[in-house]
């Protein structure tokens, strides 16, 4: 298969959250049908509800500064399905990305020809699957992995990482993972198994309670990346400059490359896992922890395009996200403010508009092109009590809702896209396919 068929035999397996099937086995006996390339290197597996990515790509930036070979494996993707997978820091070229995906397709139909599964393994299951084959090529040392969704039946948990780590958990995909923070809790916590090296960001007590427990039963002692933490500087877009004491050093004055006070967490996570990568033989220097985490990007998480208007991206998904979104608003965005709001529709929608709706001077809702968005009836029904409904407008589609924006910012101004990640891929998309038709409007 070339990449574009490639693509379209994934899509084929159907939508990778509506049609997606919980459970290890496919996953495992696709690993073993390839050889077991999982087996070839170490691995960190990062769950939690909010802050996983981040703390993915600051590990990586920290490692890679060191000089280790690693392997990221992210979700979901902004615009192209090559940003998942990326080996020493650069996103799978799509001939390897087609060469992989065709080596899972065979050992999957292959399976299902022989009996031993009974249905080909899902999107996400392929995806998997091809980013270890991936790591053997590109001889990875390190593969950091982003859980998909929840941990206990997620496709990464097959490959029992040798490490753990948990970020903050919060209330999201309650239809999948359970109605309270302790059942979701439980799913997360389930990648804690017996003989992992387990990292545990702050939590809410009912939620540390069941880690804590879950790490009892499995024998592994854990480390806590509660760290004492000092602000001493922010700029204009919300990076900080911090000072940490860990266990066994203290990083004075790092500036944070990702913005939001949110980080803090995040880069103590990724400290607390590089201080016990150390620890089991890893050559990673004070100062590659320090370049790292001044360095690392992560794409649709606050990331700013400078422009008239200027544009602010953050796939603020769920209720903890959209807290956080709106706290740095508050704090760091003073021009007139934009936001165009699209989201799915099994989120708590009514929280997240409270928590981001007010800080709007304009408010742009709008559909998205996926089967979960909410509609325009749910979007209007969430504006009704905007204090000035006057500069609400409902638009069918992201590209109407690009060329509202543009015509109701002043050109000082700045446009939020928010409250999905879908979302800010379908706008960058078309900011990069046709940014002279929405720029002229």
């Amino acid at each position: 298969m070339n990449f574009n068929e490639s693509l379209a035999y994934l899509l084929s397996l159907g939508h990778e959250t509506l049609a997606m099937k919980f459970g290890l086995e496919n996953t495992e006996r696709l690993l073993n049908a390839l050889r077991h390339p999982e087996r070839l290197f170490f691995k960190i597996q990062i769950a939690g509800t909010n802050g996983k990515g981040s703390t993915a790509v600051m590990l990586d930036h920290i490692t890679r500064a060191a000089g280790i070979r690693t392997a990221l494996y992210t979700s979901p993707h902004l615009v192209s399905i090559t940003e998942r997978m990326r080996f020493d820091g650069q996103e799978i070229d799509p001939r390897d990305f087609a060469r992989h995906a065709t080596k899972v397709r065979d050992a999957a139909q292959a399976l299902v020809a022989a009996g031993a599964l009974p249905a080909l393994p899902t999107f996400f299951e392929h995806l998997t699957a091809m980013f270890f084959v991936g790591c053997t090529g590109a001889r990875a040392e390190l593969a950091i992995l982003e859980t998909g969704l929840g941990g206990r039946l997620d496709a990464t948990t097959a490959t029992n990482p040798q490490m753990v780590a948990i970020t903050p958990v919060a209330l999201d995909h309650q239809e999948y993972l359970g109605g309270t923070l302790e059942e979701i809790a439980g799913e997360k916590a389930a990648i804690i198994r017996p003989g992992t090296i387990a990292v545990i960001a702050p939590q809410p007590p009912e939620v540390l309670n069941v880690i804590l427990n879950r790490c009892a039963e499995c024998g592994v002692q854990p480390v806590h990346a509660d760290f004492e933490t000092k602000v001493t500087g922010a700029d204009a877009r919300g990076r900080l400059r911090v000072t940490f004491k860990t266990r066994h050093e203290i990083y004075e004055d790092v500036w944070l490359s990702l913005p939001g006070r949110h980080q803090i967490v995040n880069a103590a996570v990724a400290l607390a896992i590089t201080e016990a990568l150390i620890e089991r033989g890893f050559k990673i220097s004070h100062q590659a922890i320090r370049d790292g985490l001044e360095s690392a990007s992560h794409p649709g998480r606050l990331e700013w395009r400078e422009g008239v208007p200027a544009f602010l991206f953050d796939g603020a998904h769920n209720i903890a996200g959209a807290r956080a979104l709106g706290d740095y608003l508050n704090e760091f965005v003073k021009a007139p403010l934009t936001i165009i709001f699209g989201a799915m529709r099994d989120k708590d929608l009514a929280l997240m508009a409270e928590a981001l709706f007010p800080a709007a001077e304009h408010l742009i809702l709008t559909e998205l092109d996926n089967a979960r968005s909410a509609t325009r009836e749910m979007l209007a029904q969430l504006a009704s009590h905007h204090p000035n409904m006057s500069r609400v407008i409902l638009t069918s589609n992201v590209s109407e809702a690009l060329r509202a924006a543009m015509s109701q910012t002043e050109p000082v101004g700045v446009i939020c896209v928010t409250g999905s990640l879908y979302l800010i891929g379908e706008a960058q998309a078309l900011l990069h396919r046709v940014p002279d038709e929405i720029y002229a409007t």
